[in-house]
């Protein structure tokens, strides 16, 4: 499995692609695919098709948060600017730090 820089809770802010500039909260990691799904109104969505069912009797076609490859979103840190983040190794524990600041991450 890939170590992954970014966790789920985690404050985002695409850098390339469709919803370039947006921030969101990180939903779900996905690793095995390199792929992030971000929380947020603005953030680029997908539309599923669905038949009518028992609980939406209407069916129709329904937008989702799409998953945005991980390379395409990196963290905010408090004062709103976005930040490189590397992991170092503290007392047998990974630890994430911003890299231009070396200070480390607080959540």
């Amino acid at each position: 499995m890939k170590k992954v820089n970014i966790k789920k809770g985690d404050k985002v802010r695409v850098v390339a692609g469709v919803s370039k500039g947006k921030e969101g909260v990180v939903l779900k990691v996905m690793p095995s695919v390199s792929r992030v799904i971000i929380e947020g109104d603005d953030i680029r969505k997908d539309s599923k098709h669905t038949k009518p069912n028992a609980t939406n009797q209407e069916g129709g076609i329904i937008k989702q948060d799409a998953a945005i490859h991980i390379s395409n979103v990196m963290l905010v840190d408090s004062e709103g600017k976005t930040r490189r983040v590397g992991r170092r190794h503290e007392d047998g524990k990974s630890v994430r730090y911003f890299k231009n600041e070396s200070k480390e991450l607080v959540k």
